[in-house]
């Protein structure tokens, strides 16, 4: 009896998993390794684009050996260089760090006026979305006033730190630009797993060039907001479920 127990207890769990990786609008967050152990050079990893786009349309993260920065957007998935130019990922390539999800909007706000800075971006988007403890997938598209991106070279083993990489970044700066801005916000307590912050990543719309966003300036432009309340975070060796 607790032999047939057991099995159909695991069998249920084994379901469950499947049905949530099935379901494109359950509120699931897919994560490729942690932050901590990014930062401190983890720069190859085992997960294909393939296995990626099976868990989301929307994210960002890197390629193998941080070669340059990853944005999906609308189940494209795209890598701009160190050179600002983009190229689409194949399914064959793999990621060391990402983050994606299936983007189904809860919420649509537009942002005040001359929203002038990467910091008080921030604010205003916490003022207006006033969501502390779940997960955010933030979207914000049109005519972008003034971004300044980055991009990163393919990084040569050993690897060095993020710290030591992002010393050698290259900055772009875009006026008067159409495209969308792709990111995530994690809650303060998931610090290390995550950022404790907003993290964007931009690509323009004729999908020309893009990078990780350092700084903007933003005209009233509207932002769509996906709540999520689940992450999955997979690590070399183990799959981990955590729950906000």
């Amino acid at each position: 009896m607790k032999r047939t127990f057991g099995i159909l207890f695991t069998l249920f769990v084994v379901l469950a998993a499947l049905y949530v990786r099935a379901d494109s609008t359950a509120p699931v967050v897919f994560q490729v390794s942690s932050l901590a152990a990014f930062k401190q050079g983890e720069y190859d990893g085992g997960t294909t684009f393939a296995e990626l786009k099976s868990h989301g349309d929307f994210g960002i993260g890197t390629v193998n050996g941080l070669d340059g920065e990853m944005i999906a957007l609308n189940g494209q998935f795209f890598q701009i260089k160190s050179d600002g130019t983009v190229h689409a990922i194949a399914d064959s390539e793999k990621t060391p760090y990402a983050m994606v999800t299936f983007f189904k909007v809860d919420r649509d706000l537009r942002l005040p006026p001359q929203t002038r800075g990467f910091a008080q971006l921030q604010e205003t988007l916490d003022r207006l979305i006033r969501e502390v403890n779940s997960i955010l997938a933030v979207k914000i598209s049109g005519e972008f006033a003034y971004l300044k991106v980055r991009s990163v070279p393919r990084q040569q083993k050993p690897y060095a730190s993020l710290e030591e990489v992002l010393k050698n970044q290259t900055v772009f700066e875009l006026r008067n630009i159409r495209g969308s801005m792709v990111g995530f916000r994690f809650p303060s307590y998931m610090d290390g797993v995550n950022a404790p912050a907003y993290h964007f990543h931009f690509i323009t719309e004729d999908r020309k060039t893009g990078g990780h966003v350092l700084d903007c300036t933003i005209e009233g432009l509207p932002v769509e907001i996906a709540v999520k309340s689940r992450l999955e975070l997979i690590l070399p060796s183990v799959l981990i479920n955590v729950t906000p």
